[in-house]
């Protein structure tokens, strides 16, 4: 797991810019849904293409926050990382300038829509009332990247948990449009991986600093818990 080392000047200037450190522990279940972006075979199986090890320790934690935003009344979306004919097409900049022919190859023979590869990791606890949403850029809500917000917008969702692989590129790049396409944006610290610890609290010091508010997985839950018992109070 990595250790979570927020800037402590991040944090003190953090102080004026609003009233408490979790602006949104206030959360309304059936409001809320849990994206989880990228935890495919290609990202988490050892010697994949991708492979990012400390994806497979925060499985627990990312099933933890399933269970606990079902149990609320909220959704879970588990986001797919898909590499198709027209992407490589529409996105020439990245398969052409940032990767070598042999890269290239390898990332799309990884999460063409029948690789191995492009499997949700099977660790994972998936209900048949979650949603599987794919995409095709490194953020979800990129235009034709995929239709996560129109579905989020017809359930009425306005609140959004961010879990998942590479902090650092599609959960954050996720997160970053989610907040300035006006959803309010969770961002699990223990709930999200990358290749280095570095690369993680950069990203962190980046969400708790302007896009989301930056929660632990017991803390989610709690928050989650409380929510879920309120509600069933006032039935």
């Amino acid at each position: 797991m990595h250790k979570i080392e927020m800037s402590s000047d991040v944090l003190d200037r953090i102080k004026g810019f609003r009233h408490e450190f979790h602006m949104f522990g206030n959360i309304i279940p059936s409001r809320t849904a849990h994206i989880i972006v990228d935890l495919q075979n290609g990202f988490m199986e050892p010697g994949a293409t991708v492979e990012l090890p400390v994806a497979r320790e925060i499985v627990p934690n990312v099933n933890r926050i399933c269970e606990a935003v079902r149990a609320a009344g909220g959704i879970n979306v588990f986001i797919r990382y898909l590499i198709d004919e027209e992407t490589q097409v529409s996105w020439s900049s990245w398969f052409n300038d940032f990767a070598s022919p042999q890269r290239r190859t390898a990332m799309i023979e990884t999460f063409g829509k029948d690789c191995h590869g492009f499997a949700l990791w099977p660790g994972l606890d998936v209900q048949a009332t979650d949603l599987i949403v794919d995409k095709t850029r490194f953020g979800a809500f990129v235009p034709g990247s995929s239709n996560l917000h129109e579905i989020l917008q017809a359930r009425g969702i306005d609140t959004l948990i961010i879990t998942g692989t590479a902090t650092n590129v599609c959960c954050e790049s996720t997160a970053r449009d989610a907040m300035q396409m006006n959803y309010k944006v969770i961002f699990v610290a223990d709930g999200n991986a990358a290749l280095t610890d570095a690369e993680h609290n950069a990203t962190l010091n980046n969400m708790v600093t302007l896009f989301a508010d930056v929660m632990t997985t017991s803390e989610l839950v709690g928050f989650l818990d409380s929510a879920a018992a309120m509600g069933q109070a006032a039935e």
